[in-house]
């Protein structure tokens, strides 16, 4: 804790020292930076953040302390995790709160020398494991079981666990786990919303991680079946994973019909959003998937666009429920095509499922709610509330 003196009467109070600490994610990611650490150095905590960064500065009232970036994984998991704790321990702080499995090792470490500490879980790590393109399959559900073990012996030692979605909640003791949802922030993608949506260009967009298993090849597909309606285009954003299915992407006959940005800021995902007439988020049909709650499905209804997303069951709970958009079987670039096209030839139902979508976010769907989660079990764990 740190003691803070106030003027003009000098009184003394107690700031709880919080250090987030991320191996892998960069020190800006949506969810350990916008929401989480703004989120609580507005609600008055000192903030320290570890992450692989260039240089040690202070942005939006957060101490980042860098880590030098990792040549490989292996480099990842080993020193990067003990530069990481060596770091953690210089900064002393009463709350620690990890953001990847590669720092359960470290998590257990810092609750061993009596500090509190948090595991936020993004994603559920043994399912995806068995994805990995770079894990050779023979080793992809040893390296799984791996995970869960050890996820779930960090689980006894932590104070607490954030999971991003019930799902992912249900492997985790329930006494410990506070769901805190990645839902997005209801204002921060309509700065730019500015063309009415009957002027938009005829564009789709996808904005994201971009790799086959999140449907990259059926949506450029897609527009093979789009062929006779001129104008057409996808705009797409983000990194390539891997690397090489971009020269596969782009050796496609309609990339031609692609406009791709790269990796781009916040305020250029707004403008993008902005404006399309609908967002895609065609994932495959696997076991992390499939109960996913991908935070662009709710990034595009909270710009108000309608949206086309995978027939899941729990998607296709939340799409009918809100009336927001239309459900494709994401392998068949066809019936993607066939969602698109009602899109366009329906305007004015499709404005209305934005509509309907951005109503959603502002009542359910959005970070407000999480965020007041976040600070209540913060309170918790600190012998003072803030």
């Amino acid at each position: 804790m740190r003691l803070v003196y106030g003027a003009p009467h000098f009184i003394e109070k107690l700031m709880i020292k919080i250090c987030i600490i991320t191996s892998a994610h960069p020190p800006f990611d949506i969810r350990i930076f916008y929401k989480e650490a703004k989120s609580l150095v507005r609600a008055g905590y000192d903030l320290t953040l570890i992450a692989q960064y260039d240089r040690e500065e202070i942005v939006d009232g957060i101490r980042i302390i860098n880590l030098q970036r990792p040549r490989n994984r292996i480099e990842r998991m080993t020193n990067t995790v003990w530069s990481a704790f060596r770091k953690a321990l210089e900064v002393d702080a009463d709350i620690y709160h990890f953001h990847d499995p590669d720092l359960i090792p470290l998590g257990m470490l810092l609750k061993m020398l009596g500090h509190k500490v948090i595991y936020d879980v993004h994603e559920d790590v043994p399912r995806q494991t068995l994805n990995k393109h770079y894990l050779p399959w023979i080793i992809r559900k040893p390296i799984a079981w791996a995970i869960s073990v050890l996820e779930w012996f960090g689980a006894k030692v932590f104070n607490a666990v954030i999971p991003a979605t019930p799902k992912i909640a249900e492997r985790f003791p329930t006494h410990k786990t506070v769901v805190v949802q990645n839902f997005p922030i209801v204002a921060e993608l309509i700065t730019f919303q500015t063309i009415p949506y009957d002027q938009r260009a005829l564009s789709f967009t996808y904005v994201g991680d971009i790799s086959t298993i999140r449907g990259a090849v059926e949506m450029i597909h897609a527009f093979e079946f789009l062929n006779g309606i001129s104008g057409v285009r996808l705009e797409l954003a983000g990194e390539f994973s891997p690397s090489s299915l971009e020269d596969e992407l782009r050796a496609l006959p309609m990339w031609a019909l692609v406009n791709y940005h790269g990796q781009v800021s916040r305020a250029r995902v707004s403008q993008i959003i902005g404006g399309v007439r609908a967002g895609l988020v065609l994932f495959h049909p696997l076991p992390n998937h499939i109960d996913a709650q991908p935070n662009k499905m709710f990034e595009y209804m909270s710009a108000g666009l309608p949206i086309i997303v995978s027939d899941f069951p729990l998607w296709r709970r939340i799409v009918n429920s809100v009336g927001c958009g239309l459900l494709v079987d994401p392998l068949n670039p066809r019936a993607v095509a066939e969602a698109m096209r009602w899109i366009l030839d329906h305007p004015a139902e499709a404005e209305v499922m934005g509509q309907r979508g951005r109503k959603a976010v502002e009542q359910i769907y959005n970070w407000g709610v999480e965020s007041v989660k976040l600070i209540e079990l913060y309170k918790k764990l600190s012998d003072t509330p803030t």
